[in-house]
């Protein structure tokens, strides 16, 4: 994870999500172009709000994808897995912990403690939040975040999705 944000950085993710980020605290991953993919979200919002996601997916070309995998009924099957694979179950429940555990380290937020995000650690409801956190955490720490980035292939590969205008 990256310390600090630059101005470009804030640039390309404003390109990316087509506004203002908000409440950016680092960058967790960076796509092979070298442009953020991945923020960490502070957890409290600026006007107050309490904000459980804590890693936010800001490349549209992963988030269009990601959005059709949704569409295919993805989430579905990987929920009926979850009651069928004892296994898979207790590896997602390993990645809801760690996801709370890297939320508690940016701030406390009694609102929404014990809730991570995407479904976990008994449900898969988004798999955006699911594929962020395997980017951010690395391979072999979110079962279903890692199968969901297998599925989407080389979405990196035609280059750059944005060119923000701004030098990091």
């Amino acid at each position: 994870m990256t310390a600090s944000v630059s101005a470009g950085d804030l640039a390309a993710v404003e390109a990316q999500l087509g506004r203002p980020p908000r409440a950016i605290a680092a960058i967790a991953h960076r796509c092979t172009c070298s442009l953020p993919d991945v923020v960490v979200t502070e957890p409290r919002l600026p006007d107050g709000t309490p904000f459980p996601t804590t890693y936010y997916l800001t490349c549209p070309r992963a988030t269009s994808l990601i959005g059709t995998l949704e569409g295919s009924g993805l989430m579905r099957e990987m929920e009926e897995r979850l009651d069928e694979e004892p296994d898979l179950a207790a590896a997602y429940r390993v990645a809801h912990d760690s996801y709370l555990a890297d939320r508690a380290a940016l701030a406390d937020v009694p609102e929404i403690a014990g809730v991570s995000a995407g479904g976990m650690p008994d449900r898969v409801k988004c798999l955006h939040v699911l594929a962020a956190h395997a980017l951010a955490a690395g391979p072999g720490v979110n079962p279903l975040g890692d199968e969901v980035l297998d599925r989407l292939g080389d979405w990196w590969a035609g280059g750059p999705c944005v060119e923000p205008g701004v030098d990091g």
